[in-house]
């Protein structure tokens, strides 16, 4: 009985001790948040935008508080502002972030319009667009105006095509839609509505049947990866950054045995990716090469932090064709990378960034308005696959691109 009493409060005891100790870890963490956004707010993000001091590019500063993903919420801006950026000198070390863009409009030219600029300042110094908006997981809230389908599995021929009956027997419209593929996975973000009200879909029964039904259309015969369709609320994470976050989700990154595409050709058009230690400075040195193009520099560093890295120090240079970029980081734990297993799946995920937008390798399709039902279905016959529907779109701002840096070029 003495034994048991003893035993017993020997285990209260212990008990208490981590019950405080957890409450004092819980109490720390929330005082170091509060302390943050103090700091945030005495010092708000100051943004100059210089058209005098570069001949052929806006010179874009940003100064802020440094937090992770900081750099992705300002690079994110310049993309969805259709921005190309030409260099970019980055350095977010001793807690504070002062980065320098040099940015160029579609046809090549500075940002002179006073509407435009303003507006780019708005959002970069808004609380708004340095608000956190990362998320490790997907919601199943559909929105009032439409339900967003986010999908994964194997691509293969007529896969399109199915995907768009099926959502046509169902019933549902198709908003818009983009798809990537690579590495012989295919990732989707879907937004429908219900045919009937043009609203979303809200039937939790309705929405079962949908999931169901899709994910036997992505599961290929030889699939050894589990085909995935989930429902999320849209405008919590932007539509792009979901693509790659579902495509590293399901280890796009990974190698396929058999290379369809042939072998050796697709082997050297693959960017160039190192990784190396800077052992004087704790950091871990990335450096690549590929071919230019538009959002390179927003694919890397959605890559870079969904893999939980922080990028110290950077520089991106662009010539006529090939882009260069350097970047000093550090996992969040404040480590640089240790293992050979982790330098090779640094690079291998870099490249597959690098790799899924590319118009040769990699096709996306976009709807950007709303079609009428059985539209898509209709016009894509079963025989192609999704990667044979080409992006017209981002071909285009490929063209002109080349074109503006040619014209760049013969001007100096």
């Amino acid at each position: 009985m003495v034994l048991l009493l003893l035993f017993l409060k020997s285990f209260y005891f212990e008990s208490l001790c981590v019950g405080l100790w957890e409450l004092r870890e819980n109490f720390g963490r929330k005082m170091d948040d509060e302390y943050a956004k103090l700091i945030r707010r005495m010092n708000p993000p100051r943004v100059v935008i210089d058209n005098n001091s570069c001949e052929d590019a806006t010179v874009i500063q940003v100064d802020s508080v440094n937090k992770h993903g900081i750099l992705l919420e300002v690079v994110q801006v310049l993309t969805d502002m259709n921005l190309i950026i030409t260099k970019a000198y980055i350095s977010c070390d001793a807690g504070w972030f002062m980065d320098v863009f040099n940015v160029i409009n579609y046809d090549g030219n500075k940002i002179r319009d006073k509407e435009v600029i303003d507006y780019i300042q708005r959002r970069l110094e808004s609380n708004a667009s340095f608000s956190p908006s990362l998320r490790d997981s997907v919601g199943v809230m559909p929105s009032e105006e439409h339900t967003s389908i986010e999908l994964s599995g194997t691509d293969r021929p007529g896969l399109l095509s199915e995907v768009c009956a099926v959502l046509t027997d169902l019933h549902c419209s198709v908003v818009n839609a983009e798809i990537w593929t690579h590495n012989a996975r295919a990732a989707a973000v879907v937004h429908v509505t219900d045919d009937s009200t043009g609203c979303a879909i809200k039937d939790p029964k309705r929405l079962s049947t949908i999931k169901e039904l899709l994910c036997n259309v992505l599961k290929g015969n030889d699939d050894l990866k589990t085909a995935n369709m989930t429902l999320s609320p849209p405008g919590v994470t932007n539509r792009e950054r979901r693509l790659h976050q579902i495509m590293f989700a399901d280890r796009d990154y990974e190698r396929v045995e058999v290379d369809r595409l042939g072998g050796l050709e697709n082997k050297k058009s693959r960017p160039n990716v190192t990784v190396l230690d800077c052992s004087q400075k704790d950091y871990t040195v990335i450096t690549m090469r590929s071919k230019d193009r538009p959002k390179l520099l927003f694919d890397i560093i959605c890559t870079l932090t969904d893999m939980q890295y922080v990028v110290f120090h950077g520089m991106v240079n662009t010539g006529r064709m090939e882009a260069y970029q350097e970047f000093y980081i550090r996992h969040v734990d404040g480590l640089p990378i240790s293992s050979e297993a982790e330098r090779e799946r640094v690079v291998q995920c870099l490249e597959a960034a690098i790799e899924r937008r590319a118009y040769e390798s990699c096709r996306d399709w976009s709807l950007n308005c709303a079609l009428k039902t059985g539209l898509v279905s209709s016009r894509i016959s079963p025989e192609f696959s999704v990667k044979t529907v080409y992006a017209l779109k981002e071909l285009k701002f490929q063209q002109k691109l080349d074109r503006s840096k040619t014209l760049s070029m013969s001007q100096m």
